[in-house]
């Protein structure tokens, strides 16, 4: 089956560093993203959210079991998709780049494979508007002095 790529651009007031924190801080996403809950499956194997980690995802309608592959501090997150929704070799880059104006901008690009024939169309537009939602809320969410990832005071 064909691959499908699909992407998104938002760009946040709030840095690199504070961008990426809440990005790599799963706990923080039900306080920004559609996602109703989260939980770490695996630690990572050198810390509890680094590399190798796998994330549990949940909404009212579906769960993602995402394992991290690469952290590039204030660069760049990395992630497949272990199992939880119909894609096949799906992959994940989050970067992010500072701006002129001291903010970030959040560049989140999805490829996969449909696991069932003639369903691409359908997850290219599901995962399309996804990918917007969550990039547009992690630039919303990293911008919000409220919302405090765990590994910071």
């Amino acid at each position: 089956m064909r691959l499908i790529e699909v992407q998104a651009e938002a760009t946040s007031t709030a840095d690199p560093s504070r961008v990426y924190a809440l990005l790599k801080d799963g706990s923080t996403w039900p306080k920004w993203t559609i996602f109703d809950s989260h939980e770490i499956e695996r630690p990572g194997d050198e810390e509890l959210t680094g590399v190798g980690s796998i994330r549990v995802f949940r909404t009212r309608y579906s769960e993602a079991h995402e394992k991290i592959i690469e952290l590039i501090p204030n660069r760049r997150l990395s992630y497949e998709l272990v199992r939880g929704l119909p894609m096949l070799d799906y992959h994940a880059d989050v970067d992010l780049e500072p701006t002129p104006s001291g903010g970030t901008l959040i560049l989140w690009r999805s490829r996969f494979r449909p696991k069932y024939f003639g369903t691409g169309w359908f997850w290219q537009v599901i995962m399309n508007r996804t990918i917007k939602q969550v990039a547009s809320a992690l630039a919303q969410g990293a911008a919000d002095p409220a919302i405090v990832p765990s590994d910071r005071p």
